[in-house]
């Protein structure tokens, strides 16, 4: 049995956690809350995809944990709205009395905050549900902030998709690196968002889609939501992307981040580094796409930001097979970062931010409280 087979099964047998299979042809959902209050979580789950359309339903905080940790759920924006019901979950499992109501859900809350350190939209996202019950300490008010969360990453999407479109010209090549698209938003997401912008304008282009190593986001995520979009799209090796770069071939390369600091270096799925360098090498314009709720301004600059660095075996083997000699380690890091100075502009929900990034990033936070 392989890995991925055996983590189905322990999920499967988890009496908080069931799954529903949908036809090949669907591509449902990624987050979406059933009910009231009362409800629960439905995830589509990524780690079957593309092969597979299998619904996590999921009826506490553990659960929504595991789905963060084992990125059945993943993409930044994504990974909050997740966070901010998964909270909703816990408490309700506590039932806390009045008095221990808000004290009970910031315990909750500082479970889901460690399930992954580096998208600070985990973060952003329990701390305005921490804020709500605060000032209304019930379980309906906290069930309408996670609902506002929800609704407002997916505008913050279609306002990402709406700047950023100018960005892509007629018969250009689009390389993207990761998967920024409706798996990884609860809207049309960050990077794709532009893409699909574009594209429903009459816009004509095609897209390079990083396969994205070791877990391939690249090629089983971005590359199923383009042909499902209908835009072309061709998967390039992570490592052969700077040589088409540098061949002319690639006319715009736009990422997403999992966090943006201070002065607008930034973090995002490990790879992101070497397409930067490649297109200033090469005057390529390379932007990222994220919306405010990405940038964290207790961060001075990119050092600060927490790397994950995940299991080796996602590098030694893949899906349950080895493909390293047994016994070699490997480093695994998540994410790396990019220093600003690389950044063309940073397309976000109130428009496209330029250099200097200290003071638009400023403006734009100020400006949208």
């Amino acid at each position: 049995m392989n890995a991925e087979t055996q983590r189905a099964n322990e999920q499967s047998a988890r009496p908080d956690v069931s799954t529903i299979d949908m036809s090949i042809e669907a591509l449902p959902p990624t987050i979406r809350w059933v009910g009231d209050a009362n409800g629960h979580l439905e995830l589509l789950d990524q780690t079957r995809l593309p092969q597979h359309r299998e619904i996590l339903q999921l009826t506490t905080a553990a659960g929504v944990v595991d789905a963060i940790r084992c990125l059945a759920v993943r993409g930044a924006p994504a990974i909050g709205v997740a966070a901010a019901f998964g909270l909703l979950l816990g408490v309700r499992e506590q039932a806390p009395a009045d008095g221990a109501f808000v004290a009970e859900t910031r315990e909750v809350a500082a479970r889901l905050l460690v399930a992954r350190p580096t998208a600070v939209n985990l973060c952003w996202a329990l701390d305005r549900c921490l804020a709500a019950v605060a000032a209304e300490p019930t379980m309906q008010r906290l069930f309408q902030e996670a609902c506002s969360i929800h609704a407002d990453e997916e505008a913050m999407s279609r306002s990402i998709g709406q700047y950023g479109k100018q960005l892509i010209k007629p018969g250009n090549t689009v390389l993207t690196h990761c998967n920024t698209g409706r798996l990884a938003t609860v809207g049309d997401g960050t990077a794709l968002a532009v893409m699909f912008a574009a594209w429903r304008d009459g816009v004509k282009f095609r897209v390079l889609a990083d396969e994205t190593r070791p877990l391939l986001q690249g090629s089983r995520l971005t590359a199923l939501e383009l042909q499902v979009a209908g835009i072309p799209v061709e998967i390039v090796a992570d490592g052969a992307a700077a040589g088409i770069i540098a061949n002319g071939e690639v006319n715009l390369v736009i990422v997403g981040a999992d966090r943006i600091s201070s002065n607008g270096d930034f973090a995002n799925k490990v790879g992101t580094y070497p397409l930067a360098l490649a297109c200033a090498a090469h005057q390529i314009p390379f932007y990222v796409a994220a919306p405010l709720s990405t940038f964290d301004m207790r961060l001075p600059n990119g050092r600060a930001i927490p790397i994950e660095e995940r299991d080796a075996n996602e590098v030694t083997a893949f899906r349950g097979q080895p493909v390293a000699p047994h016994g070699v380690g490997a480093r695994n890091p998540a994410f790396d970062v990019t220093p600003a100075g690389l950044v063309s502009g940073i397309v976000t929900d109130v428009g496209i931010l330029r250099p200097p990034y200290a003071a638009s990033i400023k403006t734009a936070l100020a400006e949208s409280r």
